[in-house]
Order: structure tokens, then C-alpha cells, then sequence
């Protein structure tokens, strides 16, 4: 495989926050001077009346906001020279598969009433979620219509509109596909889609976006054909049990984790401002599964949400910190280290200290493979560890300081005492 699908280095271009597409080449040439390989775009599309990104209204239309000043036309052709040059920065394109539900005033709805949802009095059904912490807590969407994807009674050409949907995008030049909502869309058609994919491009990848899905759906995911998954180790507190369960569980379903996104509040404001912690957690995601996301502005430290329908180029911030060359750093030793390709193994290991957490990680392909992960948990404070608290190691062993992979390109040897900076990621390995 190649290394873009091997091993997914994603930088989310919000196009909200980026603006007309002529304008969003910078962008990727920053995310490829990182060393990412993916270049993520979410919904392109004409909006319905909410202005949402996610409310599709026409599938053939651009949305206005992101069309090149001056420019009339509105066709999804507008985009094609901005993604041949996004290619030849060395990146590929990804962009978001929304197919579980339209824009409530999408021009589907009465031209296909068939393709939706509708409740005992024929109404068109609003997609919701429920809180999996308090069932009875329920989120509706009142500006979007649910399509019946498993029991239209024209399902035939409603799973043929969306296999020309992917057509039309490979066409465009987009290379992969980030599918929203994926445990709400059968697992037929994402095999359908797939295969329909894979068919006109071999290189083609599929992402299943299974955030806030049960473990079962997520199981029932993992027979559709998908490359990559998302994982949740955003939210753990490198303590409870459960982070490590589920990668333990989903060990043979490659995943993505990222420190924050586009639905989630910024890292940076919810840190304080906190730099150690930005560099904690993209570390930590990066070597925590196979691969990683992150969104536009976390290299600054932007600390204003990104928005789905109120965020404009306008929202673009001062930089906090400049952390590109951190991240570059990072990048390339995923890249070029195979013990960070994979799910791998991964383990806690147990240490008798407040602020350490140690996770032992090995190769599912190569066993003697391995290394240990120190997480200071401490985020504002030095954490000092004696090398007899380490434990025993190998006399090979050697220390990489993660988190200032911008300062400390190489391994070093391990000191007589360990001082841990704060939120400081710290690698020990013979690797």
C-alpha cells in the first residue's frame, strides 16, 4: 500500500473557514510542508435554507461561498483545477459522503418522495440522536429530511444517485471519501460504493465517520469495506479502562484519531492555552493508531469553533504559537517508524506514580517490535521519575522526547533521572 493509505496524515481544510476555493492552495501547501498526505474537505455543496454545510440542497450545485470571486458558474466543475493543484502538492483529495439525509427544502424531496422517511401521516422525518449517556435526551434536525436508504420502495435509483455521486467526485479528482454518519447508512450500500469506487480507482479509500454509534454498529462497520474507522482516544483522560478496551476490541479495523475536530470545541480554548497540551495530544493521537486528523488553525492554536454554517473567513485568528515544525516532526517519524503503522498492540502498564501514564505498544506484525509511551498527565507541572522507577530496560534502549520533536530531531540517551516536562510525551524504545 501506498503510504497515503497505509499510514493517513489528514489536514481538515474547513472550507467556511478557508473561503472561495481558489484561495484554499495556501492551505494545502502548508498542510503538505507538515508532511500530511490527505487534504480533507467537508460538504461542498449548495446548501438548503439553515446554510449548513451538512444540508445538502443540490448535489450538482457549489456552494456560493466557496465559488472564486467573479466566478458565475456554479458546477462542481469550478473545483477541478483547484484539486489538480492540490494533487500536485503531493496530496490527496478527500471530501465528505453525506448520503443518510438532505436539506428538508432539497428539490429531492418532491422530485423523489420515495427516497425519504416519512412518519404515519406522510411527513418527511428529521434525523435526531440520542445521548447515549441519557437516552431521553434527543437532538432533531429540523433543517434536514432522513433518507430510507435500506427500504425505499425506488431504492434501486436512489443507490444509483448516490453510486453517480461518486462518480462525479472521483471524476473531479477527489481521492477518497469521508462518509458521515456511517452507522446510519447500510452496510450494503457502503458495499455497493465501495466496490462501485474501487472499480474506477483502485487507490480509493473510505473513512467511516462512527463517532457516537453503539459498539454494535460499529462491529456491523466492520464488514462494509471500509480502509479506516475513527476511534475515540480524543475523549480519554489516560485512565479509565475504556479507551484501551475498544482499541483492544477494534485492534483489526484501522482508525484515525485526532486530537479535536470540526464538530468539537478547539483544544486550545478548552486547554486555556495551554501549548504543552496541544503538543501532547497530537502526539499522543499520532501514536496511537494508524493514522491521524487534524483541522485547520490547531497548528496556531485558533480557539474559536468551527461552525458549519457561521463560520467565514473572517473567523481567521492571530496565532497563539506556530507549532509546524513540531508537527512536521511528528509526521515523519509516524512515516517512517513501522511500529507506528497499524493499530498495533497496545497496553497500560502499571507504575506507581500520579502523573505518569505508560502504555507499552508492539507491532501486530512484528512482535519484538515495541515501545514504551510516558504521558505526563500533569499538564502544568514537571513530573521528575528516577531511572529505577522505569524499571528494567534493554542497554539499546534509547529516549525520544515526542513532544519537542522540533528540538529533539533524534533519540538520546537515557539519564540517570527522567524530568518530565508538562503534558510531556516521552518514547522509549529500542527502535
Amino acid at each position: 500500500m501506498q503510504s497515503s493509505h497505509h499510514v493517513p496524515l489528514i489536514y481538515n481544510l474547513f472550507p467556511r473557514l478557508a473561503g472561495p476555493c481558489n484561495l484554499w492552495l495556501p492551505h494545502a501547501e502548508r498542510a503538505a510542508s507538515m508532511g500530511f498526505n490527505w487534504l480533507f474537505v467537508n460538504p461542498i455543496h449548495l446548501p438548503g435554507f439553515s446554510g449548513s454545510l451538512y444540508a445538502i440542497k443540490e448535489y450538482d450545485l457549489l456552494n456560493p461561498a466557496f465559488l472564486p470571486m467573479g466566478t458565475d458558474d456554479q458546477s462542481l466543475d469550478v473545483l477541478r483545477p483547484t484539486l489538480q493543484r492540490i494533487v500536485q502538492c503531493g496530496l490527496a483529495p478527500m471530501v465528505d459522503l453525506v448520503l443518510n439525509h438532505t436539506a428538508i427544502d432539497s428539490s429531492l424531496v418532491t422530485k423523489h418522495p420515495d427516497w425519504y422517511m416519512r412518519d404515519n401521516q406522510g411527513q418527511v422525518q428529521n434525523p435526531y440522536a440520542v445521548d447515549p449517556d441519557d437516552p431521553s435526551k434527543k437532538t432533531v434536525w429540523g433543517d434536514l429530511a432522513e433518507i430510507d436508504n435500506r427500504d425505499s420502495p425506488d431504492r434501486a435509483h436512489l443507490w444509483e444517485f448516490w453510486g453517480q455521486l461518486v462518480d462525479r467526485y472521483l471524476d473531479l479528482g477527489f481521492q477518497g471519501f469521508r462518509c458521515d454518519a456511517a452507522y446510519k447508512v447500510p452496510v450494503e450500500l457502503w458495499r455497493f460504493l465501495i466496490h462501485r469506487a474501487l472499480s474506477r480507482n483502485p487507490q480509493a479509500v473510505f473513512w467511516a465517520e462512527n463517532l457516537g454509534c453503539t459498539l454494535e454498529q460499529t462491529r456491523a462497520l466492520g464488514e462494509a469495506g471500509f480502509h479506516f474507522f475513527c476511534n475515540s482516544s480524543k475523549w480519554w483522560n489516560f485512565k479509565d479502562v475504556w479507551c484501551l478496551n475498544q482499541h483492544r476490541e477494534f485492534q483489526n479495523m484501522p482508525s484515525i484519531a485526532f486530537p479535536e475536530t470540526h464538530d468539537t470545541p478547539r483544544l486550545a480554548a478548552e486547554s486555556g492555552g495551554n501549548e504543552a497540551v496541544q503538543r501532547q495530544r497530537y502526539a499522543f493521537a499520532a501514536l496511537f493508531s494508524s493514522g491521524i486528523m487534524m483541522p485547520i488553525g490547531y497548528e496556531f492554536g485558533f480557539q474559536r469553533s468551527l461552525h458549519v454554517v457561521k463560520t467565514t473567513p473572517d473567523d481567521w485568528e492571530s496565532p497563539q504559537w506556530d507549532l509546524q515544525n513540531f508537527i512536521r516532526g511528528v509526521n515523519r517519524w509516524k512515516l517512517d517508524v513501522p511500529l507506528w503503522h497499524g493499530e498495533g498492540e497496545l497496553v497500560r502498564r502499571t507504575v506507581h506514580h500520579p502523573h505518569l501514564c505508560v502504555l507499552e505498544r508492539r507491532s501486530s506484525e512484528s512482535p519484538d517490535s515495541w515501545a514504551l509511551i510516558y504521558l505526563n498527565t500533569n499538564v502544568y507541572e514537571q513530573t521528575d521519575v528516577s531511572r529505577a522507577e522505569i524499571g528494567s530496560l534493554p542497554g539499546s534502549s534509547r529516549m525520544w522526547r515526542v513532544s519537542w520533536l522540533d528540538q529533539y530531531a533524534h533519540p538520546l540517551s537515557l539519564p540517570e533521572r527522567l524530568v518530565f516536562q508538562p503534558a510531556e510525551v516521552l518514547v522509549i524504545t529500542t527502535v
